[in-house]
């Protein structure tokens, strides 16, 4: 495609002008809303935090760019949507990315090429990757002014499909392909990202979950002490490791459950209950009651909260496990467990609008790092929307809105002895709402 961006091309004339079309604008940037991202960064110290968690092996004569400089590019492409690192070929040039990494726009000290960004990727360790894991962890604590009474944690799961010979890529009859399960921890009321972890195409066990809860939060009653944890997850993640660390831990916890013959014979008489209801008043009903119930794998049983429902389509028993023992049952479904609905949305952001499945490195430590940036992404986003988009109509627009508002914007871009000067479009239809989250960012 390089040969052909000298070439004159010409559009339809208009009132017999010619309309020629060239790349020869000279340092135009579409991206020049990334500049808030800088500032975010500059406040919050993210990459360069997470820099100070890789181990660089390179021999220092052939450096050319920075852990910090790379991870930059790289997490700022994620962010304007590029998702790969072919991307960067062309980007290493641009103006407004190279301001971002520390670079003069019109200098000759390009940005690192795809080469150089996938030897990059393939760089960690499984300890630098431990330490990654850690740093986003205590960016989302530094991310509190202080420590909060109570928060949230919730994790899901996702798939992510592989192809090839990816390691650690298992087939799974769910999603019907081979994959990987990334886990992502959230906290559940802000939507702040914990951390993310690349797992192998299956089901976690209960011991695994027990093992990831307790260095997430073991990090965290470090720091906070007083802060109460309340843990959420779907029924694969009730396990009896799980509530046994939960106890001891005093975490507590609002776990589904699978229902069994024996749960179902509990709910019998509920459920009758609400099938007789509705059939009375012809109007959808749902129903609430608990008892205490001790599995066989169980240490001691616990409170068991069940939902009868029943409406046109006929019954619908859900139940749920949980060690908060006074509050009201109808509480603890509606308001605790259902509120953690909100992570698909969470999940749909990081995948979906950020692109953290592509992970088609063939090391499996390659593609946990690449999650990891892309992570990095969302908690800039994230940051950004929490803190300069407040009162403004992108205060609750999913990231990929706040891109094409925000961040898309083209750009003239002219390095000048004393100062660089960036002209917007005149045309820019978002111009007082440009200016409104500048405001914002630029105050401490």
């Amino acid at each position: 495609m390089t040969e052909y961006t000298n070439q004159l091309m010409l559009f339809k004339e208009l009132f017999h002008k010619k309309v020629q079309v060239d790349f020869q604008g000279g340092q135009i940037t579409s991206d020049a809303g990334i500049l808030f991202l800088r500032e975010i960064e500059n406040r919050i110290q993210l990459i360069a935090r997470v820099a100070c968690s890789l181990t660089d092996k390179r021999h220092p004569g052939y450096v050319k760019h920075k852990i910090t400089q790379l991870l930059t590019q790289r997490v700022f492409q994620i962010a304007c949507g590029y998702q790969d690192a072919n991307d960067s070929n062309e980007l290493r040039k641009d103006g407004a990315l190279k301001i971002c990494c520390d670079e003069f726009p019109d200098s000759e000290n390009f940005l690192a090429s795809q080469p150089t960004i996938s030897r990059f990727e393939n760089a960690p360790s499984r300890t630098d990757l431990y330490r990654i894991a850690q740093s986003l962890v205590d960016s989302f604590l530094d991310s509190y002014a202080k420590p909060p009474e109570a928060i949230l944690i919730d994790i899901d799961d996702t798939d992510d499909p592989t192809y090839g010979s990816q390691q650690l890529s298992f087939f799974n009859a769910y999603y019907d392909c081979y994959c990987y399960q990334p886990m992502h921890i959230f906290e559940g009321t802000s939507g702040k990202l914990i951390t993310s972890i690349l797992r192998p195409g299956k089901r976690p066990k209960g011991d695994e979950i027990a093992m990831i809860l307790s260095r997430v939060c073991k990090r965290i009653k470090m720091a906070w002490p007083q802060t109460q944890i309340l843990f959420r997850g779907d029924s694969h993640y009730s396990a009896p490791e799980v509530h046994d660390f939960c106890d001891e831990h005093n975490i507590k916890f609002v776990l589904g459950l699978n229902g069994n013959k024996t749960l179902l014979k509990k709910a019998q008489s509920l459920a009758e209950k609400a099938k007789e209801l509705f059939e009375t008043s012809k109007t959808p009903v749902k129903i609430y009651n608990e008892f205490r119930y001790k599995a066989k794998s169980w240490k001691e049983s616990r409170r068991v909260i069940v939902k009868a429902e029943y409406n046109e389509k006929g019954s619908n028993i859900r139940f749920i496990v949980t060690n908060l023992e006074s509050a009201h049952r109808t509480f603890v479904y509606e308001q605790a467990y259902c509120g953690r609905g909100a992570m698909e949305l969470m999940i749909k952001e990081i995948k979906n609008h950020l692109y953290s499945d592509r992970t088609s490195c063939n090391r499996f430590e390659a593609n946990q790092f690449r999650l990891f940036l892309h992570s990095m992404a969302y908690i800039l986003l994230h940051d950004f929307r929490e803190k300069c988009l407040k009162h403004t109509d992108l205060e609750k627009a999913q990231f990929d809105t706040i891109r094409i508002k925000l961040l898309k914007v083209g750009a003239r871009i002219i390095d000048l002895k004393t100062r660089i000067k960036i002209h917007l479009a005149s045309g820019y239809p978002e111009k007082s709402l440009f200016y409104k989250v500048y405001l914002s960012c630029a105050s401490p």
